[in-house]
């Protein structure tokens, strides 16, 4: 539902569980590459100066793609966040699909476009061409599936191929930790951490069954995008605007478009 302002459409109110004011923390300091405790000073004081409501096509948004072996959680990891729900039997994602998740950050909105990736070999082809102009690239694995961590650097270097060299923040994420007894989490972090050095991604740890890390995971994937998002535009000299320029459409948005000019194209 989109309310109505001077013929102007916006979207409903942020939920208050997606408003963020306080820098996001790292999981743990041993895999963070972003060491610091508060806003880059050039973002907060731009922030500042951004703090009003923008119709929701010209909100700034970032692109997540989310990739990795079939089953190791993707999908279940992507619902507890948007839809905070649990489905031990869902069904296997067919090619791609996504969910947009808005946010309201030092007083800006902002907005993640997540996409969820399959896991099968035969939709690698289909997926691949949902890869390009990712801001942040998530490569998840199965904490109880040690295979499956060995498999993350292929995941990233086929996602990594479809942008341009350093445009992106990379995420080492193991689920289903809930599955692993104490000793043997540990084991598997260790393993992870020597995995995401060697990536330089920023590791992290979550159960989508049990709701742990997952929201703190996706703040801060969120906030380092944000801060991505408002340094650009002051690169290109756009200091007082959200979402001028660069910002990405939803691509079902692109999807009616094409559609629509199909129709005119074809009528009469």
């Amino acid at each position: 539902m989109y309310y109505q302002r001077n013929g102007v459409s916006f979207p409903p109110p942020i939920s208050r569980d997606r408003v963020i004011w306080e820098f996001p923390k790292c999981y743990t300091s041993e895999a963070c590459l972003h060491q610091r405790s508060d806003w880059d000073i050039q973002t907060a004081s731009s922030c500042e100066a951004r703090a009003t409501r923008q119709p929701w096509d010209r909100q700034k948004m970032s692109k997540v793609v989310v990739v990795g072996d079939l089953n190791v959680g993707k999908t279940c990891l992507i619902n507890r966040f948007c839809k905070d729900v649990f489905d031990r039997d869902y069904k296997a994602t067919i090619g791609v699909d996504f969910e947009i998740e808005r946010f309201e950050i030092t007083g800006v909105p902002f907005s993640l476009q997540i996409w969820d990736t399959a896991g099968q070999e035969k939709f690698k082809c289909i997926a691949s061409a949902y890869y390009r102009g990712a801001q942040v690239i998530v490569s998840v694995f199965d904490m109880a599936d040690i295979k499956s961590l060995e498999h993350t650097r292929q995941w990233l270097t086929e996602a990594l191929r479809e942008n341009e060299p350093g445009s992106c923040f990379i995420f080492l994420v193991g689920t289903k930790s809930d599955l692993l007894p104490s000793e043997e989490r540990q084991r598997t972090e260790k393993d992870a951490l020597r995995m995401a050095a060697d990536v330089n991604a920023e590791f992290w740890t979550v159960s989508a069954k049990t709701g742990e890390n997952v929201n703190d995971f996706f703040f801060r994937v969120a906030a380092l995008a944000f801060e991505n998002c408002i340094r650009k535009d002051m690169e290109d000299g756009v200091p007082l605007s959200i979402g001028q320029r660069s910002s990405i459409k939803s691509d079902r948005v692109v999807l009616a478009e094409t559609e629509m000019k199909d129709m005119k194209r074809n009528c009469c």
